[in-house]
Formats: C-alpha cells, structure tokens, sequence
C-alpha cells in the first residue's frame, strides 16, 4: 500500500486529490496539512511514501517543508513530490536541490498523476529524460551561485560510474545510458544506483543537480 500525505493550503484542491486517490486499492491518503511546517510534522508521524507538497505555501512554503524532510534522517523513506502550478520555474529547481525526487503541475491529467504517485513510491526519480533535459537547459546551463568545487563523494565513484553520472545529468535514461556505455540496462542501473549512494543523493532528480553542483558536469554556455 502506497501511503500518501497531502500539502496544499487550498482545502479544495486537496479534496480533489484526495477523491482521486481514494479510489486506487493500492494509495492511502494517511493525513493532510496546510502548510510546510504540519507537513513535516505530520510525516513524522505517518512516515509516508509519498509527501506531495505545494511549493507556495504561507508559514513554512513547500522548499523550506522539503529541506527539513530531506534533512531529517528518519524520514529518510519520504519521497517528496512538489505540486506547482506554473511548471519548470526557479523555485521547482531550488526544490530539487533541496531534495525532492521531482515535480507536478496541478493540472495534470488523473491517470499522469497516479502514474507519477506511483512512480515516486518505488523510489524513482519523477523527471523524465525529456523533463531532464528542459532542467538542464533552463537553469543547470547558467551558472549556480552556490555552486561548489568537486565534492569529495566524486572520488570514490569509479571510472564507469562516473561516465554514468554524466550521462544521468544529461539527461539520458537508463536504456540509451546503457546503448552508449554500452553495456546491459540492468548494469547502467546498477552503476547509478551504486553512484547515488556514494553520493548521498536521495534520487535521480538530485543526482543531476549534484552532477553540476560538484563540477563533474561544467554547464554549457546557453
């Protein structure tokens, strides 16, 4: 059973999720809030899969609320979702360096949305390579104020997890990261699975943001 929470200050909106999760077998919606900081609050008691949160939000906004979740090793097993209704803008992108696994627009047609629900609940990343690669050209192409030098996690990963790191911040899925190392899709997996956990990266989408922030990707002049 998929175990949701639900973050959105319109109570009608979370209705509207809510009924449409209500009727798969396999969701439960566990508790819903208001703000960030009942969010966090709440997914300490509950321990979620998924926390869907809105990125605007008064009080503690859907950044702050995915900063503190990401943060707080014991709930190491949320993987938060940013709700948005305007798409890939700066504030989508300073969620995912805060560590969310990815991003909604609310308007989302209902069987895109449970997929996503889904999706997120098996610990994968919600960016799809196309999605990627709009992040890649919109934001990771200019350079981050608070970008850093080559982290030390980057000496630890081998020469093949690293080609797969940057294949990753390319914006490549597993199968074409697989076709241009080629090797099998399972061992391209493997690798990234294996580069995230030496990285610290709770998911794909800060794996990408990770890439650049460290150096190991330089961002492309747009």
């Amino acid at each position: 059973m998929i175990r949701v929470l639900l973050v959105d200050d319109q109570p009608l909106l979370r209705s509207g999720f809510r009924a449409l999760l209500d009727l798969e077998d396999d969701i439960e919606v566990v508790a819903e809030a208001s703000n960030g900081g009942e969010a966090v609050d709440l997914a300490r008691i509950h321990l979620p899969d998924i926390a869907l949160i809105d990125i605007q939000m008064p009080l503690v906004n859907g950044i702050e609320a995915t900063k503190r979740i990401a943060a707080d090793p014991a709930l190491a097993g949320v993987h938060v979702v940013i709700l948005t209704n305007y798409g890939l803008d700066e504030y989508v992108f300073d969620a995912l360096r805060a560590g969310a696994a990815g991003f909604l627009v609310k308007d989302i047609v209902p069987e895109d949305f449970l997929h996503a629900v889904r999706v997120a609940a098996r610990g994968d990343a919600l960016l799809a390579p196309s999605i990627t690669r709009k992040l890649i050209n919109r934001y990771v192409t200019q350079p981050l104020p608070t970008a850093t030098s080559t982290g030390t996690g980057l000496t630890e990963l081998t020469g093949r997890e690293r080609e797969a790191v940057v294949l990753v911040a390319q914006g490549l899925s597993n199968d074409e990261i697989a076709d241009r190392m080629v090797i099998s899709p399972l061992t391209a997996k493997t690798h990234v699975n294996r580069a995230m956990t030496k990285l610290h990266a709770r998911d794909r989408a800060q794996l990408v943001v990770l890439a650049y922030e460290s150096g190991l990707v330089t961002p492309r002049t747009p």
